[in-house]
C-alpha cells in the first residue's frame, strides 16, 4: 500500500471508500444507531420538494418514518412521490402549498428538498410549528437568511439537520480526513483548497407556458417575478443568483465545508476575501444582471479567503474536485471515492489510528452512522446533529461572501466574523439580505 517516490523520502497513502477507512478511524460500520432501533413507533413524516433530491431523501427517510403527506408546487413531482413504492405508497395526501402540512398534528418532522431559496423560509415555518426539519443543502440564499436559521433553532429547539452528508456518509473519508487535520498529523495548517467544479453558461432562453400543474408564482417565492423558462426551473435553478449561488453554494456547501471543519473554523470565518479570477456569464452593473434570458452565476473563479491565523482558503474550479490541506509535515486530499495521504507523519495510520475522543467530538457525541441516520438519532434523543446550522452558516457564509465580491467586479471585501458584516462597504453590505416579494418575506 506504501510506494517511495523516486526523488525523495515522501510516503504516500490511497485509502479507498470501504470499510478500511473505518479501519483507520479505529471504528467497525454500524447497521443503526440504538436510539433508533429502540423506538417502537415510527415517526410521522412530510415531503416538500418532491424533484430529484427530495426524492432521494424521502427514500432515505422512509427507513425510520413513514410519510403521510407531500407538498410540492409541481403537481407530477407530488404525484410521482405519492405513488412511490418507498415513499407515498400511493396513500400520503398531496398539496401544493407546503403550508397545509405544517398545520397538521400528524407529521412529527418534514424533509425539505426545494431550490434553494425556499429552503430559509421553509424551516423556519416549520421549526415554529414543531416539527423536526432534514433540509437539502445549501440551506440559504444570503447571510441574513442563516442569521434567522440560527435564531430559530435556538428559540425553537428543533433539530435541523442540513443536507451536508459528506460529514457523514461516503464511507466516513471526509471524516477521516478531518480528524487527521485535527489530530495533527501533517503539522500547522499553511493552506486549503476547496476545488468545487466550473458552473454552466447559457444561450438566450425564451420564455415559455409554464406547464400544466405548475404554479410558476409559488415556485418563484420570494424571488422576482419573471417570466417561466424550463431552463430557470427544477434542477437548473441553480446557475440563477435569484435562486441559488451557482457552484460557489451548491458545491461548496461541501468541500468548503469540510475546509471550514478540518480548519476548526465552524464557529468562525475568514477576514479577508480575495478574488484572484472569475469570469460570469453576462455583464453586471452594481451587483445585478443586465441580462435576464440566461444563467447568471460564476462560470470559473479563484477565491482567497484568509483567516485570522493566516490560513489562507483556495475555493477554484480547475482542479480535481475536492478538498486539500497542506501542512508542514504532508498533505492530505479527500474527495468522494478516496483519500490520499502524503508525508511521514501519516504513515502509521493503521498503526495509530485517531484517538476516539476526537471522533466523538467530530460527531457531537454520536456513532458513525450515517446522515439520515443521525438526524433521526438526534429527533430521539434532542442532541446536535453531525451537520448544524452553526457551522453550516458559517461555511456557506464564505461562499455567499465570494458570490457578493464576484458580483461587486472582484472587489476585495474584508469580513468581521464577530460582527458578521463587511467592514467599510455599504454596498457590499446590502448583499448580506436580498429584496423579497411581498408575502413571501422571510421571517425569523
Amino acid at each position: 500500500m506504501f510506494a517511495r517516490s523516486g526523488g525523495g523520502r515522501r510516503e504516500f497513502l490511497k485509502v479507498a471508500a470501504s470499510g478500511a477507512t473505518l479501519a483507520a478511524l479505529g471504528e467497525t460500520p454500524r447497521v443503526a444507531s440504538a436510539a433508533i432501533r429502540a423506538r417502537n413507533d415510527r415517526p410521522r413524516l412530510a415531503l416538500i420538494g418532491a424533484g430529484g433530491q427530495g426524492t432521494w431523501d424521502a427514500i432515505s427517510a422512509s427507513r425510520f418514518g413513514d410519510f403521510v403527506a407531500i407538498a410540492d408546487v409541481d403537481r407530477a413531482h407530488a404525484e410521482r412521490a405519492r405513488d412511490h413504492d418507498r415513499i407515498g405508497k400511493k396513500q400520503a395526501d398531496i398539496h401544493e402549498d407546503y403550508r397545509a402540512i405544517l398545520d397538521r398534528d400528524d407529521v412529527d418532522a418534514v424533509i425539505v428538498g426545494t431550490p434553494d431559496h425556499w429552503h430559509t423560509k421553509i424551516c423556519i415555518d416549520a421549526m415554529k410549528a414543531g416539527k423536526d426539519v432534514y433540509c437539502e443543502k445549501p440551506l440559504t440564499l444570503t447571510i441574513d437568511e442563516g442569521k434567522k436559521l440560527r435564531q430559530v433553532v435556538e428559540e425553537t429547539k428543533r433539530i435541523l439537520q442540513v443536507g451536508t452528508q459528506q460529514r457523514s456518509d461516503h464511507n466516513k473519508v471526509f471524516l477521516l480526513a478531518v480528524a487527521l487535520v485535527r489530530s495533527g498529523r501533517i503539522g500547522k495548517i499553511r493552506k486549503v483548497t476547496a476545488a468545487i467544479g466550473a458552473g454552466p453558461s447559457s444561450g438566450p432562453l425564451p420564455p415559455e407556458t409554464p406547464p400544466p400543474g405548475l404554479n410558476w408564482d409559488l415556485w418563484l417565492g420570494q424571488a422576482p417575478m419573471v417570466d417561466y423558462t424550463p431552463k430557470r426551473c427544477h434542477a437548473d435553478f441553480r446557475w440563477w443568483y435569484e435562486y441559488s449561488g451557482g457552484k460557489l453554494t451548491d458545491w461548496g456547501a461541501h468541500h468548503v465545508d469540510v475546509a471550514h471543519w478540518g480548519l476548526a473554523k465552524d464557529d468562525t470565518g475568514p477576514t479577508t476575501i480575495e478574488v484572484e479570477r472569475a469570469e460570469l456569464p453576462v455583464a453586471f452593473k452594481d451587483g445585478w444582471p443586465e441580462a435576464s434570458d440566461r444563467y447568471n452565476t460564476a462560470t470559473t473563479f479563484q477565491i482567497k479567503a484568509t483567516f485570522a491565523d493566516g490560513v489562507p482558503l483556495i475555493i477554484r474550479d480547475d482542479t480535481e474536485n475536492g478538498a486539500l490541506f497542506e501542512g508542514e509535515h504532508g498533505k492530505i486530499f479527500v474527495t468522494r471515492d478516496r483519500i490520499d495521504l502524503e508525508g511521514g507523519a501519516v504513515a502509521g495510520l493503521y498503526r495509530d489510528p485517531v484517538p476516539e475522543s476526537l471522533l466523538r467530538e467530530l460527531r457531537h457525541g454520536k456513532p458513525l452512522d450515517g446522515h439520515m441516520e443521525n438526524f433521526f438519532a438526534c429527533c430521539a434523543d434532542r442532541g446536535k446533529p453531525a451537520a448544524d446550522v452553526w457551522s453550516h452558516h458559517r461555511s456557506l457564509t464564505t461562499c455567499h461572501l465570494a458570490n457578493i465580491a464576484i458580483r461587486l467586479g472582484n472587489r476585495k471585501l474584508t469580513w468581521d466574523p464577530e460582527k458578521e458584516a463587511i467592514v467599510g462597504d455599504d454596498q457590499a453590505n446590502a448583499f448580506l439580505t436580498r429584496p423579497q416579494r411581498a408575502g413571501y418575506e422571510v421571517v425569523a
